[in-house]
């Protein structure tokens, strides 16, 4: 009987970081000079210590034991083979899927989460803040910072957290405060208040709101934190990637097809960062990240440089990007309701290394439900767009008779989302799709921006 699970031991956790800004050219950051800004400039939001990796252009990045420690208390995390999903397709394809949901807080968050925590404890840093969409990274920060005893704010885009109150439980067990984004504790967050009493927030004004309480605190002791977009981020995620190389070597296998969620692109990097190197290199895969039809970043966004958050706190980062100033529609994955892209997989993107996709709400939480009673695990909303790509690709390698290797990541589990799936089936929920009208007003705003330079690797 062939294996359902494929599993590591303890001592087969990957002792690196795979850094991909070693193998790909890239755009730096601007200041507001339109220059490119100085690892100094940062010093005031990040410590030096994740400043370094996040400049850094070495392969490899040792990962410190403390870290491991932490991370070998749901690490390795499994490679499942999807049979029964397999299955019900009736495709010829072979289905294997990361398991990321097995986590303390439920999803790939606590890969950056616990490092970005160590970092900055031994930094001496006391306090975190940092901004959350569904709250899946609000919760793993929280998570983190107890480990290493720091305190942790978290701004939280206020769609989600009137829909999704327990993860604000979850921050809250893990000793988080987690405050509704916009808010009245920030300048910027009082602005858009008080053009708006009814925002349903994003995450560009969450992140803006948690950089102004970082810089305001004059003593020092606090920094910021994102779960996403950034270099650094990016790089503890590929902890995945590698730990599916070694999985699928075990049992002989190679990916045709890859596949992850993109909102800010941390767990699609995570799972394709280490392939794409083969890539690079010759190796013939099809990569794709999946977005909402509802937030088309990727699919229908200019490459632009634009800041990563509303007020413009944020360096000028080379990305696709619907505008820093856009407000995504209020659809049940607030983990994929960034208006920019991360910028090493928007380099990508860009190369045509990878192929961008797009999916609405309703075929994601179908394919999401599927996946439910084949394989078990209920999705976040986020991983559905992930798995409806997977369907589409199994469906088509059935129709072509091609006995296709499909590898995605199962990013998170959907507990605390069954309130939308509620809505599901009930009829309520409905497909957001963003009109020409406001495709056309984002686009002709990001016209004004500065250009990237179109760059090669290879």
């Amino acid at each position: 009987m062939e294996p359902k699970k494929i599993l590591l031991h303890d001592d087969e956790l990957p002792k690196q970081w795979y850094n991909i800004s070693a193998d790909i050219k890239m755009n730096p950051p601007l200041g507001p000079d339109g220059k490119p800004i100085s690892p100094e400039s940062l010093a005031p939001v990040f410590p030096m210590n994740l400043i370094e990796q996040e400049v850094s252009t070495q392969r490899w990045i040792d990962i410190p034991d403390e870290v491991k420690k932490v991370l070998l208390m749901w690490r390795p995390t499994p490679l499942v083979r999807a049979y029964q999903l397999e299955k019900a397709l009736g495709t010829p394809a072979k289905i294997f899927f990361k398991n990321e949901s097995v986590s303390p807080p439920g999803s790939h968050k606590p890969n950056t989460a616990v490092p970005q925590a160590y970092y900055n404890k031994i930094f001496g840093i006391k306090r975190i803040v940092t901004e959350t969409g569904a709250g899946q990274w609000g919760s793993a920060l929280s998570f983190a910072c107890s480990q290493f005893g720091l305190e942790c704010k978290i701004f939280m885009v206020r769609v989600s957290f009137d829909q999704k109150p327990y993860r604000k439980s979850l921050m809250n067990v893990w000793g988080g405060k987690c405050i509704a984004s916009p808010s009245n504790e920030t300048k910027t967050g009082r602005d858009v208040l008080e053009k708006d009493p009814n925002c349903p927030g994003s995450l560009g004004i969450a992140i803006s709101e948690a950089i102004e309480a970082t810089i305001s605190d004059t003593t020092g002791s606090t920094r910021y934190s994102l779960g996403s977009v950034l270099n650094h981020v990016l790089l503890h995620q590929t902890i995945i990637g590698l730990e599916a190389k070694k999985q699928l070597e075990i049992i002989g296998e190679y990916p045709d097809v890859i596949i992850g969620c993109a909102g800010g692109g941390s767990n699609f990097a995570g799972l394709a960062f280490p392939f794409v190197l083969d890539k690079v290199n010759g190796k013939q895969i099809a990569i794709y990240p999946v977005e909402p039809q509802g937030c088309p970043t990727l699919t229908k966004g200019p490459f632009v440089y634009d800041h990563g958050d509303t007020a413009g706190y944020t360096p000028l980062l080379p990305m696709f990007s619907l505008g820093h100033t856009f407000m995504p529609p209020p659809f049940h994955a607030g983990g994929l309701r960034y208006h920019g892209m991360a910028p090493t997989v928007s380099q990508l993107a860009d190369e045509g290394l990878i192929h961008p996709l797009a999916v609405s709400q309703l075929d994601a939480y179908e394919a999401g439900i599927l996946a439910a009673r084949t394989e078990g695990i209920i999705p976040a909303p986020e991983t559905n767009h992930a798995i409806a790509a997977v369907i589409a690709e199994a469906q088509k390698a059935k129709e072509e008779g091609k006995a296709k290797t499909i590898l995605f990541n199962w990013s998170g589990h959907g507990f605390l989302d069954l309130a939308a799936y509620d809505k599901y089936f009930s009829k309520e929920l409905k497909n957001v799709l963003m009109s020409e009208s406001e495709l056309l007003a984002a686009t002709k705003i990001c016209e004004s921006y500065p250009k990237p330079l179109r760059l090669k690797n290879r």
